[in-house]
């Protein structure tokens, strides 16, 4: 009898270590902030947001994702109906570096190494200068299996978008299914 409960206090303490290694690293990744004030922790379940849409450089494929509130005001017509994002929307650009698939039987570019997250979330009262939007980057470092918040300020973001502004600052459009 005391075998079968030094195992199961044995897998109990395995298993909770386990779980507190993966709430360590959750943590720390959503404890990062950017220089101008924009919380990884505010993209919380990130992963499992709608696909917007996809773009690819030569150097980077890229995935769009947005969250509930934004999903729902692009089904409803935003912003190509000239109404804004409401508070509270979210959208992240997953990047990686591209790779040749090496099983696929015909010519493809496939996800290789995750190199950033660039989010925007809106909030007029915290973001009046940008049309509402925060913009940040999260790099991501494969050798260490870590985000950091980028230095610099992610003004690009609303400098850059500039050219959609009625489009209320957004790039990409919900693409059809």
């Amino acid at each position: 009898m005391k075998r079968k409960s030094k195992l199961t206090i044995a897998g109990s303490v395995a298993v909770l270590a386990v779980l507190v290694t993966a709430a360590v690293y959750s943590q720390e990744k959503y404890s990062l902030k950017s220089p101008d004030g924009v919380a990884f922790s505010d993209f919380k379940g990130y992963e499992d947001w709608a696909v917007v849409s996809s773009a690819r450089t030569d150097e980077v494929l890229k995935v769009i994702v947005a969250n509930p509130t934004m999903i729902k005001a692009y089904k409803a017509g935003i912003p190509s109906n000239g109404e804004l994002f409401p508070e509270g929307s979210r959208i992240v650009k997953l990047q990686w570096k591209p790779k040749k698939s090496t099983e696929a039987p015909f010519v493809v570019d496939v996800p290789d190494v995750f190199t950033q997250a660039f989010v925007m979330e809106k909030d007029s009262k915290r973001f009046p200068k940008s049309g509402g939007w925060g913009y940040a980057v999260f790099n991501y470092e494969a050798a260490s299996n870590k985000f950091t918040a980028d230095p610099s300020p992610a003004d690009c973001g609303h400098k850059c978008h500039v050219a959609v502004q009625p489009k209320d600052y957004i790039f990409h459009p919900y693409q059809k299914r």
